[in-house]
């Protein structure tokens, strides 16, 4: 990496925050933007090892707010724009808080790299703008397809993206990670969820379980980021980062299940059952453009993710609640 300055929004998410400390140890000063609160918490920052955290730099702000924007990008050599809403079913009850979080918060992040002319940007999407797949795996030409808020909202983030590096000639490259897992993800993913339950109680609650999903373990999705950033064949055009295989939600919790070496069984729960035609019923990449233009692939299989997250989860049970159905 030749920068030394990156901005990256969404710092205190999921991602974000495996993101900050990949790039603090590779030697990049980074700005961390983070959600204002009045506590300053700083979220998953909080929980990056002293000696990474104390190099980061937290700018507190809003997406929403193009002033806060603007003053948080001016200096940077890159900007690595993660912030989002991101739940489907939070989606489902405050569409409007998404829409203007998602596609009003990029439009201010695309305008301040335009008008600060920052080299390098890089937009992160989601598998859940195709929706069901139409045909497998999905490549980068499948239809977008929207079946939630949230998604709609994303493929609005791209189609931004996209026509300002046309407009523009901005330097904006696009990720679609499939279905991202890890340690410090929060119990409104399907795979903390099912591990927080199976360690703590009797059975577990799931919604739908024959939806297939292509899950890919973060440091492999946050490499596929820093790849698309290096190489200047991505400026201009997504790249899905997923490993090209898929489990439906099901099998999923089997498979968790067994590895806490608990025995309990899965149960429907009506609550977190979605939408009939707003679930995505089949998602599974075809990764092959993202591994001729930067040389990416996955490198963590299934089970030993799986391991790693289960892991964590029993070390930081205290940060979840199984009982209650996280949106």
């Amino acid at each position: 990496m030749t920068a030394q300055r990156a901005l990256v929004t969404g710092a205190a998410g999921f991602i974000g925050s495996h993101l900050v400390e990949m790039l603090v140890r590779q030697g990049t000063h980074v700005r961390a933007f983070v959600r204002y609160n009045s506590a300053q918490r700083a979220g998953n920052l909080e929980l990056l090892p002293p000696d990474v955290r104390a190099e980061v730099e937290q700018y507190a702000g809003d997406l929403r707010d193009a002033d806060a924007v603007l003053e948080a990008a001016r200096g940077m050599d890159q900007i690595y724009h993660l912030g989002a809403v991101i739940t489907i079913p939070y989606s489902y009850r405050h569409p409007r808080e998404v829409v203007a979080v998602n596609v009003l918060g990029t439009l201010n992040v695309l305008i301040a790299a335009r008008d600060l002319g920052t080299p390098q940007v890089m937009v992160t999407s989601t598998s859940e703008v195709y929706g069901t797949a139409q045909t497998e795996p999905i490549d980068e030409r499948h239809p977008i397809n929207p079946q939630s808020p949230y998604a709609a909202s994303k493929a609005a983030q791209d189609a931004l993206a996209l026509s300002f590096h046309a407009a523009y000639g901005l330097p904006v490259r696009i990720v679609r990670p499939f279905n991202t897992y890890g340690p410090r993800q929060s119990a409104r993913a399907v795979i903390p969820t099912i591990i927080s339950q199976a360690l703590t109680r009797d059975q577990v609650r799931l919604g739908a379980l024959h939806p297939t999903r292509d899950l890919t373990y973060v440091t492999d999705t946050v490499r596929g980021i820093l790849l698309a950033m290096e190489h200047d064949e991505a400026i201009g055009r997504p790249l899905n980062l997923g490993t090209g295989q898929s489990i439906t939600i099901g099998e999923l919790a089997q498979r968790a299940i067994h590895l806490t070496g608990r025995d309990v069984p899965v149960v429907t729960d009506a609550e977190r059952i979605r939408p009939e035609t707003s679930e995505v019923l089949r998602l599974r990449s075809d990764n092959r453009l993202a591994r001729k233009l930067i040389g990416w692939e996955p490198q963590v299989s299934l089970d030993e993710g799986l391991r790693l997250t289960i892991e964590w989860v029993r070390a930081h049970l205290d940060r979840f609640d199984p009982d209650r159905y996280a949106i």
